[in-house]
């Protein structure tokens, strides 16, 4: 699983779509000339779509792809498996590279993130591991360390947000040193947008005490600039659902390159296992110790979903194609624009430094004020808030949708390369009109 890929990792037609944009910053004119027509049927909606921070819009090249692994199943039934496994090597190669891991197959397709989460839990040698997390993980994260600690298959440490509902590195490194053998934390938190400032801090800590450390980068890769192997945390998870436009099932667990072996036993492996992490998948030997795939490959498990990594090839093409790095002050500068929009038509936005990709209205009714935006054509989504929403530093919180009654929470709003700043425009104007109706 370890050959160069057959086909190549940036296609012609995405390859020449980045190309035209040209160097330096990304402007609005040449994204419509060049990347536009890369998504006529996505375009074709009718509606202002800022939900780019849940699921992203794909190409029309990822219908294609799909296809073309349906067509080879059709066509050569289980004779299929060698491109397949080839799109699942591009998948690698590609995920790696846009988080910054110089070896594709540290890159471990899995179906979600929790899954990931998973096999390092159960890849620990304690029996009953000692977690430090925070309150602001994933419901997926919070879900499965909720459920060992349950099964008393973990003992786990919550570390609280302050009064704006932010979290600080100081604070999980406290939590480290009073004793953990892993750390689970968010590179972005996906309920406020939040930046995790310290990670470098956090693995520095972490490691210092005898302890690994998982990040959740699935509201980072993609959206912020990632350096996995310069940062060093033992694992990361994350997906395709988002930024990177892949759709669900696209997932993916990375293990540090300190850790795999190509030769002898790896340093560390998970019970979470199958033939596929075996060292010859296909010659069916059975000795009686298992004998594990050299690389990452050893973190492989049964039969893998290849569909999935047909369906996400075309939109990490187009990410790693343009690159993290210009995407990042682009979405910055939607977001400036779509925020002073909002700010200019009385609608309270709240500005967390540094932030991912996406901004917060809030409010005390967010799932009523979700509803009247999305009734004005422009497609948003909410989350609760996990403290009352405040701006940081204020003295008070920013008014909320006047008269709501409900939770207490966010709107969250997300332009992305596809979005006009006309587009943007009317779509603070709707949002207005939905938030004086409140």
């Amino acid at each position: 699983m370890t050959r160069e890929s057959a086909a190549p990792l940036i296609r012609p037609a995405i390859a020449d779509a980045a190309a035209g944009l040209g160097a330096g910053p990304l402007t609005e004119e040449a994204v419509r000339r060049h990347i536009h027509p890369l998504f006529k049927r996505v375009l074709a909606r009718d509606e202002i779509y800022l939900a780019n921070h849940s699921l992203g819009r794909p190409l029309d090249l990822a219908a294609e792809d799909v296809r073309e692994a349906m067509d080879l199943w059709y066509a050569r039934m289980d004779h299929a498996w060698p491109a397949w496994m080839d799109a699942m090597r591009r998948f690698r190669a590609l995920q790696a590279r846009l988080i910054g891991c110089a070896r594709p197959d540290a890159i471990v397709p899995r179906v979600s993130a929790g899954q990931g989460v998973r096999a390092v839990l159960n890849a620990l040698a304690q029996d009953r591991p000692r977690v430090v997390t925070t309150r602001g993980e994933f419901d997926s994260v919070d879900h499965i360390l909720k459920t060992y600690a349950r099964r008393g298959r973990a003992q786990v440490r919550w570390v609280d947000p302050d009064a704006r509902g932010l979290f600080s590195a100081r604070a999980v490194c406290d939590a480290v040193r009073e004793g953990a053998d892993l750390v689970v934390v968010s590179v972005v938190y996906f309920v406020t947008g939040q930046v995790l400032e310290g990670l470098d801090e956090i693995v520095r800590t972490a490691h210092e005490h005898g302890a690994m450390v998982l990040l959740d980068a699935y509201h980072g890769a993609g959206a912020i600039p990632l350096d996995f192997d310069r940062l060093g945390p033992d694992f990361a998870v994350g997906g395709n659902y988002k930024y990177t436009r892949g759709g669900p099932g696209a997932a993916w667990l990375a293990v540090h390159p300190r850790h795999l072996r190509d030769e002898g036993e790896p340093a560390i492996f998970t019970l979470d296992t199958g033939w596929f992490a075996k060292r010859a998948v296909f010659d069916f030997r059975r000795p009686e110790s298992p004998e594990l795939a050299p690389g990452g490959d050893a973190w492989l498990e049964a039969t893998p979903a290849v569909l999935t990594s047909y369906q996400a090839l075309a939109g990490l093409e187009l990410t790693t194609s343009i690159g993290v790095e210009r995407l990042r002050p682009y979405n910055l500068e939607q977001q400036a624009f779509l925020e002073d929009e909002l700010a200019s038509r009385g609608v309270p936005v709240l500005d967390i430094e540094p932030h991912g990709a996406f901004l917060l209205i809030p409010t005390d009714d967010f799932q009523g004020l979700c509803a009247r935006v999305l009734e004005e054509g422009v497609n948003v989504d909410a989350r609760p808030a996990l403290a009352p929403p405040k701006m940081p530093g204020a003295a008070a919180p920013p008014a909320p949708a006047r008269g709501a009654a409900g939770r207490p929470g966010y709107v969250r709003v997300c332009p992305d390369l596809l979005n006009t700043r006309a587009e943007l425009a009317e779509a603070a104007l709707r949002i207005a009109r939905a938030f004086e109706r409140s």
